[in-house]
Order: C-alpha cells, then sequence, then structure tokens
C-alpha cells in the first residue's frame, strides 16, 4: 500500500455575480486536479458596486473567515471580484501565510497571472464589425474604470481605431459600474435628448449587451437592423437571447484549467512562470446580424425543453424558503427557533443537500434578548453556534463549532470536493454563514444568492421582530408592576378583572375568591415619620401577603389597598391562610410610637357563588365588606 498523501486545500474568493463564468472556472480547475487530492473551498459573497458601505463590509467579512496558513494555496476570481482593496489585502495575506496566490484577469505584485487575451479578441471584433458591417461610430458601455478587463478592451479598440486614422470613431465610453440599471438609464436619457445612435454598442459584459438589446426595443428601435450590439463572456443565457449576443469567449474554462495546471506546477516547484494568457475567441451572432455563425434557434428548443423541469424546480426551491419564513417567523424564542428550524432542514434538506451547514454567531441569539449585545462587524467569533449540520448525511451533534475549522465533521475521503462559504449578514453585522458542497449548477444558477439573500432577510425579521416583541412585553410588564413593591398594579388587576367577567359570562370560571387588604396606620406612619418610613411600612405588609398566599397574583390597586386572586390551594385554604396572616401581625394601634417591625392588615374575603354573582363586583363588594368588618374588630380590640 502506498504513503497516504495528505489532500491539499485551495482557498478561492470571488462574487457570486458573474455566476456562470465562475461556475466555468471552477470546473476548469476542478478538471486540472482530478488526478490530485484537491479540495477547493470558495468564499463567495454578493455586493454590488453601489451598496453602502456597511452592506460591502458584510459580504466581503466572508474573506476573513479561513486561515490561509491551513490551505496550500489560493486564487482570487478578479472577473467577479473587483474591489482592489480587498484584492491587496488578500494577496498580503497570501504571501503572509507563505502560500502563492494566482490573480484571474488582471495581474497584481505578488500574484501569478492567469487571464484570457481580451486585447486580440477585441481587435478581431473590431475587424469584424468595420470589415464585414461597415461600422464607423462606436460606443462602448464599460464597467469600471479600475477594472483592467474592462480598460484593456476599451484600450483595443482605441488602438484599432487609431491604426485605421478613426480614433473620433468611438465616440463615447460610459461606465455603468457593471449594473444593467445603468445602461437602461443612460439609454433613456440618451434617447430623449434625440442624439443619433451610433452604428454598434459594445458592452463590457454579456449582461450589459442584453440589457442594451431590451432598453432600444423598449423605445422602438431593434437589433441588429438599426444597431449591432457586442458583449463578453459568452454566456449561455445571451446564447439564447433573442437576438444572440455577438460576443467574446475568454474560454473560463480553459482558463481554470490552466490556472489549476499552475497552482500543481507552483506547489511541485515545476515552474516559474508568473501569468499564463489563454486566447479568447470573438463569436459572431444576431446581434450583429451574423446569423450563419450559430445555430441559435437549436439552443433555444433545447433550453425550452428545460424550462419545465426548472420551473417545477424553482416552484419547489420557492416553496422550501416560504416554509423557512414561516417556521422561523412563528417561533416565540431563540431557543424553539433553532429546535424547529432544525427539525425542518432534518426533515427536507433535497436543496441543501447532505452535506450543508447553517452556523450563527452566539452573538445573535443573545442580541435577541439583550439591546445592548452588539453583533460582530469583523470576522467571525472563535465558536459558532449550529443551527444544522451534516456532512455526508452525518449530523454534527454539538450545539458550538469552532470557526477555525471551518466545515464541522470535515472528514479527508479519496473524492475532490468544492465546498462553497456564503456570510449571513444585515448591513455590516455578521449573522453567521453557510456551507453548501459539491453544488456547482448552484453557483452557476443564482440558487445560492436567492438562498443567503432570502435567509438573511427571514433571521433579520425573525431577530428585530422578537426583539421588539419582547421590548413590548417588558414595557407592557413595567406598565402593569407597581414600582414600590414589584407587585402587579391597578391596570393589571383591571385586565384580570375583564378576564374573570369573561370566564363568568360564557359559564367556564373556576372556582375562586377574592381577598381584599388595606393596611392600617399607614397615613399616622406618613405624618409622623415621613414617607420614606411609609413606604418601607407599605413593602413589609405587601411581602407578608405574598408570604402568605403565595400561590396568588396579588395587585396594590391603591395607596394602602391590596387584592389577591385566590385560586388552587389558596382557594381551598383560605380560611387557614386567613388565620395565619392575622397571627403573623403585630396587633393594631392608633398611637405613635408604634412597635418594631410593625404591621397591621384588614383583610376580608368572598367566594365566587356561581348563579349569583351575575358580575366581578357583586365579590368584590362582599369582600370589601368583609374587610371593613375586620378593620372595625381590630380597632375595637386596640
Amino acid at each position: 500500500m502506498g504513503l497516504y498523501i495528505m489532500k491539499k486545500k485551495i482557498a478561492v474568493f470571488s462574487t457570486g455575480w458573474c455566476s456562470e463564468i465562475l461556475s466555468q472556472f471552477l470546473t476548469g480547475m476542478q478538471q486540472a486536479f482530478t488526478v490530485d487530492s484537491v479540495d477547493i473551498h470558495l468564499f463567495l459573497c454578493y455586493p454590488t458596486y453601489s451598496d453602502s458601505t456597511a452592506i460591502k463590509q458584510g459580504e466581503m467579512n466572508i474573506f476573513t473567515l479561513p486561515n490561509l496558513n491551513e490551505f496550500d494555496g489560493a486564487v482570487i476570481f478578479g472577473s467577479g471580484l473587483n474591489f482592489p482593496g480587498e484584492i491587496n489585502n488578500l494577496i498580503e495575506r497570501c504571501k503572509f501565510a507563505n502560500i502563492p496566490v494566482i490573480m484571474q484577469g488582471a495581474q497584481h505584485e505578488g500574484a501569478l497571472y492567469i487571464g484570457s487575451d481580451n486585447y486580440e479578441a477585441t481587435i478581431d471584433m473590431c475587424k469584424h464589425l468595420t470589415e464585414k458591417h461597415g461600422v464607423r461610430k462606436i460606443i462602448f458601455l464599460a464597467g469600471t474604470a479600475e477594472s483592467l478587463d474592462s480598460e484593456l478592451r476599451i484600450k483595443a479598440v482605441r488602438d484599432y481605431l487609431e491604426e485605421q486614422g478613426r480614433s473620433s470613431d468611438l465616440a463615447e465610453v460610459h461606465y455603468t459600474l457593471w449594473e444593467n440599471a445603468a445602461v437602461a438609464r443612460y439609454l433613456e436619457q440618451f434617447l430623449s435628448e434625440g442624439r443619433e445612435l451610433p452604428d454598434a454598442f459594445i458592452c463590457a459584459n454579456d449582461g450589459l449587451a442584453m440589457q442594451c438589446c431590451i432598453s432600444l426595443s423598449d423605445h422602438g428601435y431593434n437589433v441588429p437592423d438599426d444597431v449591432l450590439v457586442c458583449g463578453y463572456d459568452y454566456l449561455d443565457e445571451s446564447q439564447i437571447f433573442d437576438p444572440a449576443i455577438a460576443s467574446v469567449d475568454q474560454c473560463f474554462t480553459d482558463m481554470g484549467e490552466a490556472a489549476g495546471d499552475l497552482m500543481l506546477d507552483t506547489l511541485s516547484e515545476k515552474t516559474k512562470d508568473r501569468s499564463v494568457i489563454i486566447p479568447g475567441k470573438f463569436i459572431p451572432g444576431d446581434s450583429c446580424n451574423c446569423y450563419e455563425y450559430r445555430n441559435s434557434d437549436r439552443a433555444r428548443r433545447n433550453e425550452g425543453r428545460e424550462h419545465f423541469i426548472k420551473r417545477s424546480s424553482t416552484t419547489y426551491f420557492n416553496r422550501k424558503l416560504n416554509d423557512i419564513d414561516s417556521t422561523v417567523l412563528s417561533c416565540d424564542t431563540y431557543q424553539e427557533f433553532v429546535i424547529r428550524l432544525r427539525e425542518l432542514l432534518t426533515n427536507d434538506h433535497n436543496y441543501e443537500g447532505d452535506s450543508f451547514h447553517m452556523l450563527l454567531e452566539p452573538s445573535f441569539g443573545l442580541s435577541i434578548y439583550d439591546q445592548n449585545i452588539e453583533l460582530r462587524k469583523t470576522g467571525y467569533s472563535k465558536f459558532l453556534d449550529i443551527i444544522y449540520s451534516t456532512e455526508n448525511g452525518v449530523a454534527y451533534t454539538e450545539d458550538q463549532f469552532e470557526s477555525a475549522k471551518l466545515v464541522p465533521g470535515y472528514q479527508e475521503d479519496d473524492q475532490n470536493h468544492l465546498y462553497v462559504f456564503i456570510p449571513i449578514h444585515e448591513n455590516d453585522e455578521a449573522y453567521g454563514y453557510l456551507i453548501f458542497r459539491d453544488c456547482m449548477e448552484k453557483v452557476a444558477n443564482h440558487f445560492l444568492m436567492t438562498y443567503q439573500s432570502r435567509l438573511a432577510l427571514i433571521l433579520d425579521k425573525f431577530r428585530h421582530s422578537l426583539s421588539l416583541d419582547l421590548i413590548n412585553k417588558r414595557l407592557m410588564e413595567a406598565m402593569r408592576r407597581d414600582p414600590l413593591t414589584n407587585v402587579n398594579n391597578r391596570m393589571a388587576y383591571d385586565d384580570k378583572e375583564k378576564a374573570l367577567q369573561a370566564a363568568m359570562d360564557a359559564g367556564t370560571c373556576p372556582r375562586f375568591a377574592i381577598a381584599m387588604f388595606d393596611v392600617n396606620s399607614l397615613k399616622l406612619i406618613n405624618d409622623s415619620c415621613g414617607h420614606d418610613v411609609g413606604d418601607n411600612y407599605l413593602i413589609r405588609a405587601c411581602h407578608l401577603i405574598c408570604s402568605v398566599f403565595k400561590h396568588s397574583p396579588v395587585y396594590r390597586i391603591g395607596g394602602d389597598e391590596f387584592v389577591a386572586v385566590l385560586s388552587g390551594d389558596d382557594y381551598d385554604n383560605a380560611d387557614v391562610l386567613l388565620s395565619k396572616l392575622q397571627t403573623l401581625m403585630t396587633a393594631y394601634t392608633d398611637s405613635m410610637p408604634l412597635p418594631e417591625n410593625y404591621i397591621s392588615i384588614a383583610c376580608g374575603i368572598a367566594t365566587y357563588l356561581p348563579g349569583v354573582d351575575r358580575n366581578i363586583q357583586d365579590i368584590e363588594k362582599r369582600a370589601d365588606e368583609a374587610m371593613y368588618k375586620n378593620k372595625s374588630e381590630m380597632k375595637s380590640l386596640s
């Protein structure tokens, strides 16, 4: 038997907006690792350029999760991650961990480079537009000025036109920040100003190109009859779009395979090459009036055959998310939330799979009950709460997990796996993270983004709703509590009266009695010794009532008046308890000085008589009369 070779771990960092090309790239990497034992850990998030700083921080916080000292290498997918500060930070962390890092899509100091030859492919695009279609005037709808890919494509257009002596044919470069909505806004303004259409729009990716076609159509213009449109990435959806987008195929699967080979060669010290360039290919299509280059209708028919399956799958998926929503939002406590959500996922995890993990910050649950507890905004806690966790169908049985170990129940095996880590957060407050395994199709079809965003919204609604409910309950409790004696107050007793009256009216009222109490000598003490001494006297008297009638709610309904609603053992033993109260009191007196720890309370008890008492006031009146009779008797004995 040969020696066991420890499995390698490669970290990949990207956003998920370029999901299709990312999945192609990852597929290529997996192909490169076929004969080696390698697990890919993808740290994935969904920030946009227009998001607030807090949202961006909350999304990209997932990049802080891995300890890169535990990895063999790292890849930054620059076509998806175009935030220079994050890229520089990741490269520095890799350097500190002494592991190789490959930067896809852009060259950076300290990183190996893997990319596509956008430049030559763009030159081919320009030649095609000029020589076949006679294009002169061009508008370039770019990504961002910081994107090397986008800027390189613009440079190629400029260089080609300059070589042709037609530099002015590039009429405008408009930056969209990679947002389709920005294309719609731009064309709305462009056309409302009555500006003349160019011969062609070149868009920095296929998504922008498709939005360009839609916006033009909304204003009565047809692509390609009125204007040509080209894009980049050669996405599946752009191939079945009408019109199918003329696009540059950057060959991301080949690029990913080359990245995997470069990583393995670097780890084995077989190469010192710092860059690998994959040739891109411009592929004409319907949107540049070249229908003969592809069979777009066949692709659309094939997509149509898959539509029913996708529709059924999407319907089931949405139902699953609705189940999570209703389950979580019906919970009254954090503990119930954990139990019920775990049960739901245990019984049905078809979408999540047999290797799926949901981990939350301990402060998430604690912050529900204590508004002073703040959630983390950078990094993750050393230990996270396990909400649900199975690896290869085996449940993780502990309630908490050390986040540095990344995957609960992780065991190296003879298969290569893709683990995807996704943050759960609200703005910059970290709630926790999710882990999916071997889910390439879910990366490609935005399933993960939908799951993440919907779950984050559900958890946020649950947290704030439960916190607000608890605040309201505490406020109501404070409003119903006597601040001096800490027993129920008049408002609480009014509610108790209503409840008892409703039960009496319905004929479902249980046996009960009402005990009325009047604390003797309070005015004498207040006038002679001050209200502070009087308050202490009331507290002692209330404590005595509560200690005797310990199974009944006690209410302070006036300055020196208390009432108790007796039921159960207190009801059955009312006479005994009344006698006990009297033996524990001091003899009544109406002169100073009073005995030490003086307590004197008049009490009267009346029992509910079904068929006789029609309302609660009937019982209260008898109890009040009995109490005043008792007070008179106490005074006569003094």
